[in-house]
């Protein structure tokens, strides 16, 4: 199993950003997904999640209305599009299957600052 994080960057706050998780080893369209950050000094949280068919979505009171996660089963890729985005939001994001039953992968570091 891997997953793959990618997008992350440095923008300023009001800004936007589109987060990529590339999954193989398992059969992706069986398994709801989501993404996670982890802000230096705090523990992991779960920020958004969907379901496997991606008609169902889930979101952390302190990222709702401004993320919206997606998937593409048909590329093994789960997304996570970050708009409106505070410094609070700075953290190392990760994605996982629900119930993070996968090794995690490296994760993608989004800074949001002047």
């Amino acid at each position: 199993v891997q997953l793959v994080e990618s997008g992350g960057g440095l923008v300023q706050p009001g800004g936007s950003l589109r987060l990529s998780c590339a999954a193989s080893g398992f059969t992706f369209s069986r398994y709801g997904m989501n993404w996670y950050r982890q802000a230096p000094g705090k523990e992991r949280e779960r920020v958004a999640a969907i379901n496997s068919d991606g008609d169902r979505t889930n979101y952390a009171d302190s990222v709702k209305g401004r993320f919206t996660i997606s998937r593409d089963n048909a590329k093994n890729t789960v997304y996570l599009q970050m708009n409106s985005l505070k410094p609070e939001d700075t953290a190392l994001y990760y994605c996982n299957g629900a119930g993070s039953p996968f090794r995690w992968g490296q994760g993608t570091q989004v800074t949001v600052s002047q």
